[in-house]
């Protein structure tokens, strides 16, 4: 399998409340931020430069949040199957994680921290390892979906997607 982990593009910032509100509250205010222009631009470029490697999905996995969604849809272009989307992706990875997701060439869209954990525990076993991934990045992954049965095929900065997507 060739999985990539992709980071959400550059999202609104949180709503800060001007008086405390319910913390069910603040989770659908934060579920609701969408793309900035500037994360819609450099996403732009993150869809060209996969384009450059001729990468396709026949599976895009992304969480219900707006900025998740969105980023999703910028990907369709490079996708030949369908799109699922899972709450298991706003929460630490796990098992349940990990059996929810199929096919050959897939892509994961979602947040840190969690996308960070299911770098470290698809590639080093669950070892606590810490991987940041900044938004419109990808992490490039090949082999069996199950703790430490990947390894890393690249890393794909924004720096380097934009290289490409200019190429």
């Amino acid at each position: 399998m060739d999985l990539l982990l992709i980071r959400h593009a550059d999202a609104a910032p949180k709503n800060v409340a001007a008086r405390p509100i319910a913390r069910d509250a603040v989770r659908l205010l934060d579920a609701s931020r969408p793309l900035t222009k500037h994360g819609r631009a450099r996403l732009w470029r993150t869809v060209h430069g996969l384009e450059r490697l001729s990468v396709s999905f026949d599976r895009i996995y992304h969480s219900p949040k707006l900025r998740s969604t969105e980023t999703a849809d910028a990907l369709s272009s490079l996708l030949h199957g369908e799109t699922i989307v899972t709450r298991l992706l706003c929460a630490p990875p796990g098992e349940a994680l990990l059996r929810e997701i199929h096919g050959e060439n897939v892509a994961v869209v979602g947040h840190q921290p969690y996308l960070g954990a299911l770098l470290a525990l698809v590639v080093a076993g669950g070892i606590a390892l810490r991987f940041g991934l900044e938004p419109s990045c990808v992490a490039w992954l090949r082999g069996d979906l199950r703790p430490g049965g990947m390894h890393v095929r690249a890393l794909l900065s924004r720096r380097v997607l934009r290289a490409l997507a200019t190429r």
